[in-house]
């Protein structure tokens, strides 16, 4: 039985989670459920009555009391393990060791085009040879039409077969009869009938991807069918990973549409499956996204700019209607993502709100904001060890706020750090070059200065009365 203070909390949450609805009129039983289901995660099962669990079960399987579909709901309470899923192998051989990174791709018929062979060499011609050793494609061949399915098995075998060869390339399909009941579903936001059964569907397909990618690497980044890569985009999003450490995140955007390029922990894919599976008629793939996020403690939406993945699709999957969407943020050339050692930063400016100074030099898509700065005032940021730089960038202002720059300051690098009242400084610098247009960069800084880098110092050498908003903050070594 729960403890007093456990109830309390719970329903304290409860109540908050009720204010919480953006993009979707869910019930608050939809989310007591939701929020019981992620409960059990934490909490041993002899917390849990078993008639609380049928209950639960009960409720957000709906429609479900067909024996047809009992052996893969059976027991959705149980979000850890793996679903009951015998998959059938399209194209594939034995996947020699676990990768870095699985990238999955669900596929239907389309009325009009079809992308995923572009998509597929996108994938493979963006990425070096290096980056192949570590990556493998699961691509989910998840219409019911098996003379479709016959047709892009062939294209996709003799396209790339050499890459099924290495084990790089696994095409699947999940039979229907582990598909829940598809018609004569609710019809949340007034969707029409056909157009519920094609996004209910769709979230099915992804939760027998997920389910089935869960032990193939480390990491898994989902795509779309109607994809194009950037140049290198493995070794971008490793990056990234790498500055995260020891930071805690359950979804990284590398893509600001649809269900394009959200990157997972694969430890993570058992509960997502389960996840889209029990909420499948409610709504969109990419609106329960955002609730899972959520509901596993990621407050904010972590998105990474420039984008890895471009649509390219013209029509869509549904009905073959238009659909020119595009992520202005992509940029397909390679782009240097930044180094960043670690480091702590330190101002003396007046902060606004939580707009503190390492969100500047995070990659991700946020920024410090300070008050009107005065002459003397500084921005430091002192890594933890001696650092030999190749270049540095600072950009400050946004595009809403273009007059929140620097107007008057300047970039020098230290060396001797000390220890000084339980926080540590440089005793000498040497001014690198000012600012200009609120911006600073430089390259080849290294031959530029006679010693490794202790710190970097952002200083202020004029009084402004605009606020500043110093964007990003890039450090690239050697």
């Amino acid at each position: 039985m729960f403890k007093f203070y456990q109830m309390k909390h719970i329903f304290e949450i409860l109540d908050k989670m009720r204010c919480l609805r953006k993009r979707s009129t869910v019930s608050f039983l939809g989310v007591l459920v939701i929020f019981l289901l992620f409960m059990n995660l934490y909490i041993e099962d002899s917390y849990v009555l078993e008639g609380d669990k049928q209950l639960i079960r009960e409720t957000s399987t709906h429609q479900l009391n067909s024996e047809r579909y009992v052996h893969t709901f059976k027991d959705l309470s149980n979000f850890s393990g793996a679903i009951n899923v015998t998959y059938r192998y399209l194209a594939a051989t034995p996947l020699q060791r676990k990768r870095f990174l699985t990238i999955g791709l669900s596929s239907v018929k389309r009325k009009k085009g079809n992308y995923l062979l572009e998509t597929i060499k996108s994938i493979f011609e963006q990425s070096s040879y290096e980056e192949l050793k570590e990556i493998s494609v699961v691509v989910h061949l998840a219409d019911f039409n098996s003379s479709w399915r016959d047709v892009m098995v062939q294209d996709i075998t003799q396209k790339f077969a050499h890459h099924i060869i290495a084990g790089r390339l696994i095409v699947i399909h999940a039979p229907e009869e582990y598909y829940p009941i598809l018609d004569g579903l609710k019809r949340n936001y007034n969707d029409p009938e056909d157009r519920v059964r094609f996004r209910s569907k769709q979230n099915v397909d992804y939760a027998f991807l997920l389910n089935f990618c869960a032990n193939t690497s480390d990491y898994y980044v989902m795509l779309e069918d109607d994809v194009r890569c950037s140049k290198n985009f493995l070794t971008a999003i490793k990056k990234v990973i790498t500055s995260l450490e020891g930071t805690y995140w359950v979804t990284l955007e590398f893509s600001k549409l649809g269900y394009i390029g959200k990157l997972y922990h694969s430890h993570d894919l058992p509960r997502l499956a389960h996840f889209l599976l029990m909420f499948y008629q409610e709504m969109p793939c990419d609106w329960l996204l955002t609730h899972f996020r959520g509901l596993l403690a990621q407050k904010n939406v972590i998105r990474f700019k420039p984008s890895l993945f471009q649509h390219m699709g013209y029509y869509s999957s549904y009905k073959g209607t238009e659909n020119k969407l595009k992520d202005d943020d992509f940029e397909e050339e390679s782009f240097d993502i930044p180094d960043n050692p670690p480091a702590n930063l330190y101002t003396n400016m007046n902060v606004f709100e939580n707009y503190e100074a390492s969100k500047a030099y995070s990659s991700v898509d946020e920024y410090f904001w300070g008050k009107p700065p005065s002459v003397g005032d500084v921005f430091v940021i002192i890594f933890e060890n001696p650092i030999l730089i190749k270049k540095i960038k600072v950009s400050t202002g946004t595009e809403d706020r273009q007059n929140d720059i620097l107007h008057h300051g300047a970039l020098d690098v230290g060396e001797n750090v000390v220890d000084f009242k339980q926080s540590r400084h440089c005793v000498t610098y040497l001014r690198l070059g000012e600012f200009k247009n609120g911006n600073f960069e430089m390259s080849e800084v290294n031959q530029k200065i006679p010693f490794d880098i202790n710190c970097i110092r952002i200083y202020v050498t004029k009084t402004q009365k605009e606020w500043l908003i110093i964007r990003s903050i890039s450090i690239w070594t050697f």
